[in-house]
């Protein structure tokens, strides 16, 4: 039971590529043990990936993704390989399928370019195995991966049909007929998918033991009765994993605090809505820095985010703007992103931009029609996510960017919430 409570979201999940026909969804098969994808003899009977949760040992629980093929033919078969290479944005591991009786092949070599761009730990199953050594006669004896490939001589020494290596990445032999070498597959991609720990910290880098440090929280209608919300707790925490002293106060009560504190405190971090006042309450001489930004800077997200924000300037009358939340249910958020951030941006570049709005799980697989996307916090969305959405950006030549960045660079306090990381500071210069 306890394996299927493990959201989708904190899943490896491991994607198995290749040309039709080449066995992915009987490879794929073979390493789940049971029929999970469809498997027949016809080219590109997968149309959609297929995405499927189960646990694998020793990695636990795992996502598996059998995609379309990387060969497909015609519109629809554009339009399937587009998928397919969506499905790389959402993938920690990467399995490329081969045909083993055929050889390395363009779309596989373009592929695997593909994948080392996109820094993927992947294995390539050399599948077929069985049937490579059945007809061990002039013609099919090869050495593996020199056939058909685009480089030519470079490939023909790296790899034949044994165990092997090519550019780095593990070549081994397969069979989805006999089951030959899936034991050793299964152990390949339990060893890719064993990420380090992430020593990452939302804030304790920046503070030392007994420093003082202000949170300044607005309690208003939307936030839920009672609580407050996740990022807020996590950064108290957090503050408090460090030996240091989180004060939590309304952005109202800010300038008293201050002024009793009888200490300066380290740095005072305020939700982006209350930027402008909490900006003009808190003396330059303290930190001043936003939830939004540690938390983009914690998912690995603030340099592209801060880029990402000063396609504002280039802003025209007409061009859309895509602005997309990742709940549907939080009603703050729905207000700044339809309400409050579309006026700000009118006001800042005093132009008509188009707004399109998307919440929840919808997000645009083509998003070149828009000049630039400016996403929530989404701290109810997970890192995997997130990170897809702004693969997908990046593919397409979109900038993108967050609502807390948005207001503080609209409010022109953006400069000073990232003088805690010179670094990224430097980007606006």
């Amino acid at each position: 039971m306890g394996m299927n409570n493990t959201p989708a979201s904190d899943r490896i999940h491991i994607g198995f590529f290749g040309k039709r026909n080449a066995g992915k969804s009987s490879v794929l098969n073979a390493v789940t043990g049971q029929n999970l994808a469809v498997v027949s003899d016809v080219k590109g009977t997968t149309t959609d990936p297929v995405y499927k949760a189960m646990e694998l040992l020793p990695l636990g629980p795992v996502m598996m993704i059998d995609t379309p093929g990387i060969d497909d033919e015609g519109e629809l078969g554009a339009l399937r390989m587009k998928k397919s290479y969506q499905v790389l944005n959402k993938t920690d591991v990467a399995v490329l399928v081969v045909d083993g009786t055929a050889g390395l092949s363009r779309e596989d070599e373009e592929l695997l370019c593909k994948i080392r761009e996109k820094k993927i730990p992947c294995a390539i199953a050399w599948n077929k195995a069985d049937m490579e050594k059945a007809g061990e006669t002039e013609g099919t004896e090869r050495t593996g991966l020199e056939t058909g490939t685009a480089g030519g001589e470079e490939n023909a020494a790296g790899c034949s049909a044994e165990p092997g290596v090519l550019d780095g990445i593990p070549v081994l032999p397969v069979s989805a007929v006999t089951k030959e070498g899936i034991r050793e597959l299964k152990e390949c991609l339990a060893r890719l998918g064993q990420t380090e720990e992430n020593d990452l910290r939302i804030v304790g880098d920046l503070l030392s033991p007994m420093d003082f440090v202000v949170l300044v929280v607005p309690i208003d209608k939307a936030a839920p009765k009672g609580r407050l919300i996740l990022p807020q707790q996590q950064t108290i925490r957090d503050v408090l994993e460090t030996g240091a002293t989180a004060v939590v106060v309304r952005d109202s009560e800010l300038k008293e605090t201050l002024e009793g504190l009888g200490k300066k405190p380290k740095m005072v971090i305020t939700d982006s809505q209350a930027f402008g006042r909490v900006s003009a309450d808190t003396p330059e001489d303290i930190l001043l820095t936003s939830f939004s930004i540690l938390f983009a800077r914690y998912k690995g997200e603030l340099e592209p985010m801060v880029e990402g924000v000063r396609a504002l300037d280039e802003i025209r009358d007409g061009d859309k703007i895509l602005v997309s939340e990742g709940c549907t249910h939080h009603r703050q958020c729905d207000d700044i992103g339809t309400v409050k951030l579309p006026r700000w941006i009118r006001e800042y570049t005093g132009k008509e931009p188009e707004f399109v709005f998307t919440s929840g799980t919808e997000f645009p697989d083509d998003v070149t029609e828009y000049k630039m996307i400016v996403h929530c916090g989404a701290c109810m969305l997970n890192e995997r996510e997130v990170k897809y959405r702004m693969k997908c950006a990046k593919d397409q030549g979109v900038p993108m960017t967050n609502y807390g960045i948005t207001i503080a660079y609209i409010h022109g306090i953006l400069k000073r919430s990232l003088e805690p990381f010179p670094q990224i500071e430097a980007l606006l210069e």
